[in-house]
C-alpha cells in the first residue's frame, strides 16, 4: 500500500479509524455490563422475590455448589461472575477456528456483535439472566479476536506503523474503560440495572454499525493456497517441545499471581461498597466509578512502565521477561496488603475509610500488573516454537481463565472472613506465584532462553 493512499486515520489507513471505533463501542459495551454485574447480583437478582424467577437457576446453582460447596448469594454471584470472566478468555478460540473455516473474519465479527446485543437486551429480565449471559460469551468469543488480527491485515510486512497501530487500537479500549463506568454505572445504580444494560446494549450496536460502514475499508483476509494446506506441519525437536511443557505448567502459576487483579472486578467492588466513604468533593458517586479511576490508572502506568524500562535500557541491560514477570507480581502483592490496610482501620474505628486507599491499591496494582500480563504475552510469543506464536498467545490467556475461576472460588470468602484475612489470603498466594517463578528461573529459566537448543 502506498502511504499517499492509506493515510487518512492519524496517519493510518482509513480501515484502522474504522475499527476502533467498533472496537471502542464493543468494550464500551463489555466493561459496561461488566461494572454492573456482579452489584446487579447481590442486590437484586439473586434475592428472595427475583432468583426464583430465572429460567434454569436452580439447576445451573446446583452444579456451581457440587464444584464449590452451598453458596450465599454473595459467593454464588462470586463464583458467577468468576466463570463469566472465565470463559470470555476461552471462546476466542472457537471464535478463530469458526473464522478460519466456516464463516471468515467478518461475518464472525458480525454475528458476534450481534449475539452481544442480544445478550444484553436479556439482562432486562430475570427470567432470561442464564441465556444472556449465554450469549454475552458467545458473543465475545466471536467478536474479540478476529477483529484485532484485521488490524494486521491493513499493513504490509515491511510497513513500520503496524505497532503503532496496535497501541491506538488498544487505547481504544483503555478509553471505553474509562467513560463506560460513569455512563452505564451511573445509570445502573441510579436509574435502575436495565438502564444500565440497556446503555451497553446500545453501544454495541453503534459498534456494529461502525464495523458495517468500514468494511469496504479493510483488506480481504489472505487465502490459503492448496498446496500451503497440503504441506506437512514441521515436527518439534526436543528443547522445542521442552520449551512448550515448561510454558503450559506455567499457566497455573502465573494463575495464581494474578488473584490480586481479578479480583479488582469481582468481589471488590462489594468490598467497596460497604468500606470506602464514597464521597467526592463533597457528593456521594456510584461505586462503579472506581472502574473509571482504574482505567485512568491502567493507561497512565502501562505508559509508565514502557518509559521507565526504555530509559533504563539507555543505561544498563534490561532484565529478561520472566524475571519482570516476578518483579511485577512481587510488587502486585502490596495492593491487596494496602486493602488488608483499609480493612484493618475501617474494623478499629467502625469508620469508612478514604478513597485515598483505592487509589493506592490501584496504582501499586497497575504498576504490577503493567510488568506482568504484557510481558508474559511477549514471552509466549517470542519463546514459542517457529510457526506456534499465535497458538502460544491463546494459550498464554489460558491463565486468565483459570485467575477468574480462582478468584471466583475466593470471593465466596468475603462473608467467612474478615476484610485483613481476605485481602491477606490474596497476597500470601500472589508472593507464593512469585516465589514459585523465582525457582523456576533459576532451576531451568534456561529453557525459555532465546538460545536454548541452538548449536553451541
Amino acid at each position: 500500500m502506498a502511504r499517499d493512499v492509506d493515510s487518512g486515520f492519524l496517519g493510518h489507513p482509513i480501515g484502522l479509524g474504522w475499527l476502533c471505533t467498533a472496537e471502542f463501542w464493543e468494550r464500551f459495551s463489555y466493561y459496561g455490563m461488566q461494572s454492573l454485574l456482579v452489584l446487579y447480583m447481590v442486590h437484586s437478582l439473586l434475592l428472595p422475590g427475583h432468583v426464583e424467577h430465572v429460567q434454569g437457576f436452580a439447576a445451573f446453582r446446583r452444579g456451581i455448589e457440587w464444584v464449590y460447596g452451598p453458596l450465599s448469594a454473595q459467593a454464588l454471584a462470586s463464583a458467577v461472575f468468576g466463570l463469566y470472566a472465565g470463559l470470555v478468555y476461552l471462546t476466542p478460540l472457537a471464535g478463530g477456528l469458526l473464522a478460519d473455516r466456516v464463516m471468515g473474519r467478518t461475518w464472525t465479527v458480525v454475528l458476534g456483535a450481534s449475539l452481544m446485543i442480544v445478550g444484553h437486551v436479556l439482562m432486562a429480565f430475570d427470567a432470561s439472566f442464564l441465556l444472556a449471559l449465554l450469549f454475552l460469551v458467545l458473543g465475545v468469543g466471536c467478536y474479540k479476536g478476529n477483529i484485532a488480527s484485521q488490524v494486521g491485515d491493513l499493513y504490509v510486512a515491511a510497513d513500520p506503523r503496524r505497532g503503532n497501530a496496535f497501541q491506538i487500537f488498544l487505547l481504544m479500549a483503555q478509553l471505553a474503560g474509562i467513560l463506560t463506568p460513569l455512563v452505564c454505572g451511573t445509570l445502573g445504580e441510579v436509574f435502575g440495572w436495565h438502564w444500565g444494560f440497556a446503555c451497553a446494549a446500545v453501544g454495541m450496536g453503534v459498534g456494529l454499525a461502525a464495523y458495517l460502514l468500514g468494511r469496504k475499508t479493510l483488506p480481504r483476509p489472505p487465502v490459503q493456497t492448496r498446496e500451503a494446506a497440503a504441506s506437512p506441519r514441521r515436527q518439534l525437536n526436543g528443547s522445542e517441545w521442552r520449551r512448550v511443557a515448561l510454558l503450559v505448567a506455567l499457566l497455573p502459576v502465573l494463575a495464581i499471581g494474578m488473584v490480586g487483579n481479578s479480583q479488582s472486578f469481582n468481589v471488590y467492588v462489594v468490598w467497596a461498597e460497604r468500606t470506602y466513604d464514597l464521597a467526592l468533593f463533597g457528593h456521594a458517586i456510584p461505586v462503579t466509578w472506581l472502574f473509571s479511576f482504574a482505567g485512568v490508572s491502567g493507561a497512565v502506568t502501562i505508559i509508565a512502565s514502557v518509559m521507565f524500562w526504555r530509559w533504563w535500557r539507555s543505561r544498563r541491560r534490561e532484565p529478561d521477561e520472566l524475571t519482570l514477570i516476578i518483579l511485577g507480581t512481587g510488587l502486585s502483592t502490596l495492593a491487596p496488603v494496602a486493602l488488608a490496610l483499609a480493612a484493618f482501620i475501617h474494623a478499629r474505628t467502625g469508620l469508612r475509610v478514604s478513597l485515598v486507599w483505592a487509589g493506592v491499591f490501584q496504582i501499586v496494582n497497575d504498576i504490577g500488573f503493567a510488568n506482568v500480563a504484557p510481558i508474559g504475552q511477549a514471552l509466549y510469543s517470542r519463546a514459542a516454537p517457529k510457526g506456534l506464536s499465535a497458538l502460544m498467545i491463546s494459550v498464554y490467556y489460558i491463565h486468565l481463565f483459570l485467575a477468574n475461576m480462582l478468584v471466583g472460588r475466593l470471593g465466596g470468602l468475603l462473608d467467612l472472613m474478615s476484610g485483613v484475612t481476605f485481602w491477606l489470603l490474596h497476597a500470601g498466594l500472589m508472593v507464593l506465584s512469585a516465589a514459585i517463578l523465582l525457582v523456576v528461573r533459576a532451576t531451568v529459566g534456561k529453557t525459555l532462553s532465546p538460545a536454548y537448543g541452538l548449536p553451541d
